[in-house]
């Protein structure tokens, strides 16, 4: 069967417009434009258009997803079968917070007694699922299963005020880069603090610190692109200047 671009954008739920874009950025092209100069969508586009939506669903960038697709070794199946697992993971921690909500829902309204525990339990599990999904491979392969285990069962055991303190560390963290990365050099004094309060924002989770861990982790992301895209979000080269920052930092430790 074939369809138009406007009968394909209902079908799927999208625009005419994201498929034109789609077309553009040729992640998606029409089967073939017919004499009136429509664009022409036949069974194998379909298909790819829902394998997109669900990239798209996992928050996969574009850019990436175009990688992915028009590599020599896609494979479709295995790559379902990832966004299978991958989205069970999602509603997973979605159903933890909504399990989360029904209770401080019932103790507001004085129905049950909720403790402090539970409140944020829901959400440092979905911190932990969340690594696990994004980086678990990678991390595990780097500094083994143990120090990963460790790392975990130190989140789960974080109080309150801790798992608050960290949160707002992280926020810090991205404000300073902003501020650094303008500065252009990641020897002054506020790339350093910078590159002092990641590693303090490390040891909330990290089992022990040491310097070659951190160094490891820096160039890690710089080599990955998941995490470039975490701090570049903040600002354009912050992850390059965040790298750069703590090894200048580490280098002057005793």
């Amino acid at each position: 069967m074939e369809y138009t671009i406007s009968k394909l954008a209902k079908l799927a739920g999208v625009s005419s417009r994201t498929l034109r874009y789609y077309d553009e950025i040729d992640l998606l092209k029409p089967s073939r434009i017919n004499s009136s100069g429509y664009r022409i969508y036949g069974q194998k586009e379909v298909d790819r258009l829902q394998q997109i939506l669900f990239f798209r669903e996992l928050e996969v960038d574009l850019e990436t997803i175009i990688q992915i697709m028009d590599a020599p070794n896609f494979d479709q199946l295995n790559v379902l079968m990832q966004h299978y697992n991958e989205l069970v993971q999602k509603r997973t921690r979605l159903d933890k917070l909504i399990e989360t909500i029904d209770k401080t829902i019932a103790h507001q309204k004085g129905e049950i007694m909720m403790s402090n525990e539970e409140k944020f339990k829901a959400f440092k599990e979905n911190l932990i699922a969340g690594n696990e999904q994004q980086y678990g491979k990678e991390i595990r392969e780097k500094y083994g299963d143990k120090t990963v285990d460790e790392s975990n069962a130190k989140l789960r055991g974080m109080s309150k005020e801790d798992y608050e303190a960290m949160e707002n560390l992280g926020n810090e963290i991205f404000e300073l880069l902003q501020k650094a990365v303008e500065t252009g050099d990641p020897s002054l004094e506020i790339a350093q603090h910078l590159a002092a309060k990641h590693k303090e924002w490390l040891t909330y989770s990290w089992p022990s610190y040491s310097k070659e861990a951190h160094k490891g982790l820096a160039e890690m992301y710089i080599a990955d692109e998941r995490f470039k895209a975490y701090y570049d979000k903040a600002i354009a080269g912050g992850t390059e200047f965040l790298r750069d920052a703590i090894l200048v930092y580490v280098d002057k430790q005793n």
